[in-house]
């Protein structure tokens, strides 16, 4: 256990979504999104759950800014409901509730000196933009470009750190490939594929629109926001293993990161596999599409800070995988294990295992030249009714953040904040409200939604307090 504290300036915070906490999906006019629809229909969610109401954030914002007062975070990270601001999805349906809305929320956290860090785009696409084609279809380039342009000029006066997309593997894998999430598309060879490509072009878009109109006279910073995995190789010894395990991680974040980090082009562990297998499957052309010159010069560097959400490891293996159904999950030619020794938590796969952070700040740090690293989501989620007494949680946290200090201290990491997952238990997606991540309890069957901070809130307040995991006193 390693004992110090980070540098001036470190940002805490904690982070949540528009979904899964606000509520309000109907409310003074918002439009109806992909994940409103879907959570409608029975048998979707475990428990028939929804994000109708959720922690009820859409009226109480007052509350909301008190608690995270309380907390001494630094900032807050949450995300804009694109059908909130413009029902229709596009500009010509501003719905000015939505606009006051965020508003309200952002003026709150400024004024008690909580730096808004807005996420733009966290999975809730309007219907709308849905019926004609979604992900799929590039008319969404400049329609997303249109909504984070109104976005800026609306807040940009306050909001300083903006995130184009929030874990866009999950959008394009889980979305339009595996189809567990709406849009529910059931392609894996092909679809995650089309999809990042349009991903990675309308985040690179955004990012030009805020360097040419906004930059100068706002300030801020932009990126986009991975879900990334460890990956330990199961025998370090093995060459296969270790080209095995950064075939994982590049198949999993690379496939965003090194476009923008990089050279404005997919990894070429992703351009040799993914073309060598679609020629072995008699395919006029590789699954992966090809940037022109052009488009590789538009969205390299891209992104001014590395953000990413992070909670768990694996352990990677070669694997010979079918070349039939073609998938992108095959195209790694990977296996992945875990260690049953490592603790469970409410979410099948994710399991706690802190040292996978600090080796995956290294690998961030000598893959991407050490750029400013800000972790944005990291948590655990326990299943049980009542979790006020969260010692598992504490543990967690200890231990991660014990990592992240750890790679800041001993190994050089350019770590600049930490936000827990996630502010208050909320609506957890196909799991709906069974795992609770929140360092806050929020009662889902009273109608008020009362909060209560739980003891990992108090520990979470007290690492703030003392920037980081200083020496106690009495062994100084």
């Amino acid at each position: 256990y390693f004992y110090g504290t980070f540098p001036e300036g470190f940002t805490w915070g904690v982070s949540s979504s528009a979904y899964q906490v606000e509520g309000g999906w109907d409310a003074d006019g918002k439009g109806p999104s992909i994940w409103d629809n879907f959570t409608h229909v029975p048998g979707n969610i475990k428990n028939n759950d929804n994000g109708d109401i959720a922690c009820d954030s859409y009226n109480k914002v007052e509350e909301d800014i008190y608690l995270l007062r309380a907390l001494g975070v630094k900032n807050y990270r949450f995300s804009l409901s694109w059908s909130r601001i413009f029902p229709s999805g596009r500009n010509n349906s501003i719905n000015s509730h939505g606009v006051d809305y965020y508003n309200r929320l952002i003026d709150g956290l400024v004024a008690n000196n909580i730096a808004p860090i807005v996420t733009l785009h966290h999975w809730d696409l309007p219907q709308a933009l849905q019926d004609i084609g979604g992900w799929e279809s590039s008319a969404l380039i400049d329609l997303f470009d249109s909504f984070a342009d109104f976005c800026f000029q609306t807040f940009g006066d306050r909001v300083k750190f903006w995130i184009t997309f929030n874990e866009p593997q999950v959008i394009a894998w889980v979305g339009y490939g595996a189809g567990a999430f709406p849009p529910n598309v059931n392609d894996p060879g092909s679809a995650p594929y089309r999809v990042a490509h349009i991903l990675l072009k309308a985040h690179a878009r955004v990012y030009h629109t805020y360097d040419d109109k906004y930059r100068a006279s706002q300030g801020g910073v932009i990126a986009l926001c991975p879900n990334i995995d460890w990956a330990e190789p199961k025998t370090p010894s093995n060459p296969r293993d270790i080209e095995a395990a950064d075939r994982y991680l590049q198949f999993l974040v690379g496939w965003f990161t090194h476009p923008v980090f990089k050279n404005g082009d997919y990894p070429d562990v992703m351009k040799w596999k993914v073309g060598n297998r679609s020629e072995l499957q008699h395919l006029p052309s590789s699954r992966l599409p090809v940037f022109t010159a052009e488009e590789r010069e538009y969205i390299r560097g891209t992104a001014d800070v590395f953000c990413f959400n992070t909670y768990t490891s694996k352990i990677v293996t070669h694997a010979t995988t079918r070349l039939k159904p073609f998938s992108y999950e095959y195209d790694q030619e990977v296996l992945t294990e875990i260690d049953n020794s490592w603790p469970t938590s409410a979410i099948t796969d994710h399991r706690a295992v802190a040292w996978g952070l600090r080796r995956l700040l290294n690998w961030i740090k000598e893959e991407y030249g050490n750029p400013p690293i800000y972790i944005i989501e990291n948590g655990v989620g326990i299943k049980t009714n009542s979790d006020v007494d969260d010692n598992t949680r504490i543990f967690y946290y200890k231990t991660y953040i014990d990592e992240a200090l750890k790679a800041y201290k001993l190994d050089g990491v350019n770590l600049r904040g930490y936000n827990t997952w996630s502010f208050m238990d909320s609506f957890e997606w196909l799991n709906g409200y069974e795992p609770r991540f929140g360092l806050h309890q929020v009662d889902f069957n009273n109608p008020n939604r009362p909060r209560t901070p739980k003891r990992s809130a108090v520990y979470y307040a007290e690492i703030i307090r003392n920037n980081g995991i200083p020496l106690p006193k009495e062994d100084e």
